[in-house]
């Protein structure tokens, strides 16, 4: 297990390093752009993939966060990622390269939330800008295989939304499920299984159109 986890912190490591080369060649207006994460900025972005590399875990700031926000999470995250988001962005760029290899294992989604993360979130900067900095396919393998379990569908998406649907990978050797076949590059998988619905005309399948329903309604 050990070695599993190193290998996804080196993912994240090198998505956070990539995300920072990115966001140091953005003009002002790119940085305002809107990403896919409805109501952030490509800012809120950089801000949110920094946010949780400064601060440092213990249960009491979780159960204090939990009291203060009655168990709104969503509203903690959103909250605490426009405030890190007023920083001038070369300090947001300067924060993510300096804390790139930093170890995140988390309550309840462990080291697999993280890495994650960087991958989903990398592309809802890099999307709407049209750039092409996309990790690679064997990065997405463990985030698919991660939101796929019972933990990652809890923390990404709702439980009921892969029901009934095959995911099958063009770019790599990787399936799931039964059902409607749903076919694509990795990257796109993933966006369109977390709620982004914009990476639907990249995939192919009886059961595009079942998931598009799903994200949509």
């Amino acid at each position: 297990m050990k070695s599993d986890f190193e290998e996804l912190f080196r993912i994240a490591e090198e998505n956070r390093r990539l995300a920072a080369d990115m966001f140091a060649s953005l003009t002002p207006e790119q940085w305002t752009t809107p990403s896919l994460c409805a109501g952030w900025t490509v800012r809120e972005v950089a801000a949110h993939l920094l946010a949780p590399l400064e601060t440092r875990f213990s249960w009491f700031r979780v159960l204090r966060t939990v009291v203060r926000y009655r168990g709104d999470l969503d509203r903690y995250v959103d909250e605490q990622t426009r405030e890190w988001a007023e920083r001038p962005t070369d300090e947001l760029v300067a924060g993510l390269r300096r804390l790139a290899g930093r170890q995140l294992n988390v309550p309840f989604v462990g080291p697999f939330g993280p890495m994650a993360d960087t991958c989903i979130h990398l592309r809802d900067a890099a999307r709407p800008l049209g750039l092409d900095v996309n990790p690679p396919p064997s990065s997405w393998r463990p985030a698919l295989d991660f939101l796929t379990t019972t933990n990652g569908a809890r923390a990404f998406l709702p439980a009921s939304r892969l029901t009934g649907l095959r995911l099958i990978a063009t770019d790599q050797d990787w399936a799931w499920g039964e059902g409607g076949e749903i076919r694509g590059p990795s990257e796109a998988l993933t966006l369109a299984v977390t709620g982004r619905a914009v990476a639907l005309p990249d995939l192919r399948g009886p059961g595009v159109e079942t998931l598009g329903n799903r994200i949509t309604s």
